[in-house]
């Protein structure tokens, strides 16, 4: 689970980011509207999806206008279907045309990092084999959304791996090439309090591991009778994490051998953003000042 403190400053820095990223030299189409016109507005999902991203959503309406409301038609995390109102708003037209880009841009790409995330936690609980494997995602995140991505992945049904460097060790082949050997780079955690990983590519190196005192090994590039043979040989005494080649296509076939945990970068990388759209339905134009 993310860190609630961490989230709210992150929402915060995401969105004033993009808000100065679209308005650092306003919005002269906005500005054609008279100045206190109140509009109401409502946005519509045009293709199934999870919904996700509703804190950075409303932050970007609330900055622009701090009066503006929202009512959300559903819920964070709910499936949601082509034609379907997500919500209606109200506020000040010029805030809501100003922020209709930037909004729509945070809610449809963490509803499409949330969507592809469910799809792959259900092509596992949906097959036989092993419904209790984990989905993992990793550090291949889009530029300055990593803790807004993470969160839609948390959303979708998956499970976040290290938010940073600084969270854990993964041992790679250029460690072991560094060291000297898997024995080697192991034996220099044995007093580290973080978590330890170390990627292997073959059966060999998997023994060199387990006997080495790993407890936590990730099978890179492992077909699906070589990821049964690692079960096997492994019997219990590490968690076991499969990586590379693996998609909707073959995702359960890789649950079955018995691997504990699935990560796949696809999740974070491959984003092809949900189909959303907003529209003004009504204004009125108003003396306030």
């Amino acid at each position: 689970m993310l860190d609630p403190q961490l989230l709210a400053i992150t929402i915060q820095r995401n969105v004033i980011d993009a808000l100065t990223e679209d308005l650092s030299h306003g919005d002269p189409t906005a500005q054609l509207i008279a100045e206190h016109t109140h509009a109401h507005a409502q946005v519509v999902c045009r293709e199934n999806a999870v919904l996700c991203g509703q804190h950075w959503f409303e932050a970007v309406f609330r900055l622009l206008d701090p009066d503006s409301q929202i009512n959300w038609l559903a819920k964070e995390g709910d499936n949601i279907s082509a034609g379907q109102r997500l919500c209606e708003l109200a506020g000040n037209a010029r805030a809501l045309l100003s922020a209709e880009r930037t909004a729509l841009n945070f809610l449809q790409t963490l509803s499409a990092t949330a969507s592809i995330t469910r799809r792959y936690v259900n092509a596992i609980r949906n097959a036989t084999g092993n419904a209790s494997c984990l989905v993992m995602d990793t550090r291949k995140t889009l530029p300055g959304l990593r803790v807004a991505q993470k969160y839609a992945v948390l959303t979708g049904g998956g499970n976040n791996q290290r938010m940073s460097l600084g969270d854990g060790i993964l041992i790679k082949e250029n460690h072991i090439a560094a060291a000297g050997s898997i024995a080697n780079v192991l034996a220099m955690t044995r007093n580290n309090p973080l978590p330890v990983q170390i990627e292997v590519e073959n059966l060999a190196q998997l023994q060199e591991s387990l006997d080495a005192g790993a407890k936590l090994i990730l099978l890179d590039n492992f077909n699906l009778p070589t990821l049964r043979q690692a079960v096997q040989i492994t019997a219990g005494r590490a968690t076991l994490e499969a990586s590379g080649g693996i998609d909707l296509d073959n995702i359960a076939a890789v649950a079955a051998t018995g691997v504990q945990r699935i990560s796949i970068g696809a999740l974070t990388k491959h984003v092809q953003a949900t189909d959303l759209s907003m529209r003004i339905i009504t204004h009125a134009k108003t003396d306030a000042v």
